[in-house]
This record gives C-alpha cells, structure tokens and sequence, in this order.
C-alpha cells in the first residue's frame, strides 16, 4: 500500500502525517508513507485543500485531520 500525505508542512499536514503513521502501525500493514510538498502534485490528484491524502494513488480525503482511529477505514 502506497499512502501520501499532501500538504505545504503545516502543522495540521504533520498532525495528518503522525496520524497516519500511529493508524498503520496499529493495522500491522506493509505500507509506504510518504509526504508530498510539491503544490502541483496536490492538483494532479485533485486537492483542493490541505492536508489531503492519497492511498494508492486515490485521493480520499481534504482538509481534515482524521484521528488514527478514523484514518485506519481507509487502509482495510
């Protein structure tokens, strides 16, 4: 599984980041995250604010900073 974390840095893009992190952990799931700053790449996958994320290439959510609990929905 392949899961990005689109955002400029901010502090609720590196709350989304650690969020996601604890979800994966907790699931026990062989996935890669990684943290995309690049602006244009936000709009390759159509965010249209931040934090977004991407789970296999499939933007899943905008602007919000889901709790670990909330985030583990979109990696089963």
């Amino acid at each position: 599984m392949n899961i990005k974390v689109l955002g400029p840095g901010c502090a609720n893009c590196k709350r989304l980041e650690k969020n996601v992190q604890v979800a994966v952990k907790e699931l026990g799931i062989n996935a890669t995250v990684e943290k995309v700053t690049d602006m244009s790449a936000f709009a390759q996958y159509g965010a249209m604010s931040s934090p977004a994320l991407v789970v296999d290439e499939e933007l899943k959510l905008t602007g919000k900073v889901p709790s670990p609990e909330e985030l583990k929905k979109y990696f089963q």
